[in-house]
């Protein structure tokens, strides 16, 4: 696929690095209904478009980075929907999260045109998706995987393949987000129950980090959930209602499965409970102003601790 064409479509946190990362190594086209990330993409070596029809035209592959499973079947299949524009044998790399049962229907419609679903949903944020660091798990049948490969591989430092099927990616992403979702909670839990008990957070964050306690998660969302409290807040990475999505998508998946997730559910409602309080486009990592709204203030000097 070397002088093939990529098309990407949803240039936000995620799409717009990963367009950049493509477009060292293919022609790259892209669209997305904001000016400036058109602006910031073409910057980038993206060739921008007027809609996202034009950009998946003839390309080899397109790669979706939509929000949920409605912005997936408006982009393909809507008023200006891509899967006409595309030739017999394209692929298309879904990477967004959207639960197991949005696949089938897709794969069947898409099928129709001769087009075959790549389930490659991803974890690594924005960063590590413009130096080709993502961790990328796959379900797809293994004629579309080896059209998709090239793409895949220039994005991922881990790339998995879980099965044979589409669908079979976003089932490990479902675990995945379960996880992940645990994690941010009991993270901000801790570091503010660490500021109620009077510890300095960012000495306690320190010391948890090498220890058993440790965890991607921690490290990562913990220095963002003390900016939090700052004027503007910790820079948005990974927005809050992100995991109200993914969580929700946790617990339909557990109930299908006829599975209790008692843990997760609680992390979901302190999710719910943030976007009810006006931070669903906030850092997920401001979670923690649900469990303390406010940091403690510390006495003045010189003045007892009970006042």
């Amino acid at each position: 696929m070397t002088h093939r064409t990529v098309a990407v479509l949803g240039l936000g946190a995620m799409g717009l690095p990963m367009a950049a990362r493509l477009a060292g190594a293919f022609p790259v086209r892209g669209f997305d209904i904001s000016a400036e990330r058109l602006r910031l993409a073409e910057e980038a070596g993206v060739r921008p478009t007027a809609s996202a029809r034009e950009a998946a035209d003839g390309a080899d592959a397109v790669l979706l980075a939509v929000r949920n499973a409605e912005q997936l079947d408006a982009v393909l299949f809507g008023a200006d929907g891509v899967a006409e524009a595309l030739e017999p044998g394209a692929v298309v790399l879904l990477t967004s999260t959207v639960g197991r049962e949005a696949i089938p229907p897709v794969v069947r419609r898409l099928a129709e045109h001769g087009v075959a679903l790549v389930d490659a949903p991803l974890s690594g944020g924005p960063a590590r998706a413009g130096s080709g660091d993502l961790l990328i798990v796959v379900g797809a049948e293994p004629a579309a995987l080896d059209t998709a490969r090239p793409v895949l591989e220039r994005l991922a430092s881990t790339l998995t393949v879980v099965g044979d099927a589409p669908g079979d990616g976003q089932a490990l992403k479902t675990v995945n987000q379960l996880l992940c979702g645990v994690h941010i909670a009991a993270a901000a839990e801790a570091l503010a129950l660490a500021d109620a008990l009077g510890l300095d957070q960012e000495r306690t964050l320190a010391a948890l980090e090498v220890g058993a306690a440790g965890s991607f998660m921690l490290s990562n969302r913990g220095p963002r959930a003390l900016e939090a409290y700052d004027e503007n807040g910790a820079e948005v990475l990974s927005r809050l209602d992100i995991f109200v999505k993914d969580l929700g998508i946790v617990g339909s998946a557990a109930r299908s499965a006829g599975l209790a997730a008692p843990v997760a559910a609680a992390a979901e409602q302190l999710f719910l409970l943030g976007q009810a309080h006006g931070l669903g486009a906030a850092d997920d990592s401001a979670v923690i102003k649900v469990v303390a709204p406010h940091k403690r203030v510390p006495p003045a000097a010189g003045q007892a601790a009970d006042g």
